[in-house]
């Protein structure tokens, strides 16, 4: 593992890093926040999944975790949305491709080579985290979202019963079978059989009996992708019908912008550390 930088904040440190990923065949880069603790303290991480077009860095920069993270004593981790590189292969639109991996493992050429996000945010990245950073306690974990980072969140901790104390996400896409994001970029990782697509969308694991202790979503009600692409009210009805405590909160005027993420970033920091105790 590379450090690619160090920098103190709120008492701790921001560390952006960078390896070489067996699972994606590329360099990868992801971003780690430490908050100040005693000496050989253990402490719970947050994982932290962007949405289309963004790195490490959108969050990194704008989310305004940091104070809250070092409050409640939590590692923040934000992982890269796909593969990059030349030989990495690419689309012209900015909703599939590079920066759009969706956290699925493409079983499509030319995708299949190195859109692996599921595996690499899975299993990868979490073992990477474990050996590198000693501070960190991976019996209490975390994950959260933003939009395409929301539906890899979703789907991530409902795949994995047991593996996350703590699950939320802003502005998520609920079910990428029912909206044109979705349709587009599953159809092109992984085929035409919807079949293939259902472990990759949270209604309808849950309609399979996947469940969640407990669930914090944010929205804001002037999110433009909010009717066509999010669709918060399939998840309400998933829930409802699975019994899923689903505390969903409609935000008056905000919209699908890092300055909604950043307002509410520090309730979302605080449901975690509640679970994550």
């Amino acid at each position: 593992m590379e450090t690619i930088s160090q920098n103190k904040a709120y008492g701790g440190v921001q560390g952006v890093y960078r390896h070489r990923s067996a699972t994606t065949g590329t360099d990868m880069t992801f971003s780690v926040y430490v908050p100040p603790h005693e000496e050989g303290a253990r402490l719970p991480v947050l994982w932290y999944l962007s949405g289309l077009t963004c790195t490490h860095a959108n969050v990194t920069d704008k989310g305004e975790y940091r104070r809250a993270c070092a409050e409640h004593g939590i590692i923040f981790v934000a992982p890269d949305t796909s593969p990059r590189g030349d030989d990495v292969p690419d689309d012209d639109a900015w909703d599939f491709g590079q920066g759009a991996g969706f956290y699925v493992d493409a079983t499509q050429d030319p995708w299949s080579a190195n859109f692996r996000m599921r595996s690499y945010v899975e299993d990868e990245l979490p073992a990477l985290i474990a050996r590198e950073f000693a501070v960190a306690d991976m019996s209490r974990q975390g994950i959260t979202g933003h939009s395409m980072g929301g539906h890899g969140a979703l789907t991530i901790a409902l795949r994995n019963p047991g593996r996350f104390r703590s699950v939320s996400a802003f502005a998520p896409i609920v079910s990428p079978l029912n909206c044109p994001w979705g349709v587009k970029a599953l159809g092109g990782y992984l085929g035409s059989d919807r079949a293939a697509w259902m472990p990759y969308d949270a209604c309808a694991l849950i309609a399979d009996g996947a469940r969640l202790d407990a669930l914090l979503v944010d929205l804001g009600d002037a999110d433009a992708f909010l009717r066509e692409q999010l669709k918060p009210e399939l998840l309400q009805q998933a829930c409802e019908a699975a019994g899923i405590p689903l505390t969903l909160r409609m935000q008056r005027g905000y919209d699908h912008s890092y300055y909604f993420i950043a307002t509410f970033m520090a309730d979302h920091i605080a449901w975690a550390a509640e679970r994550l105790r």
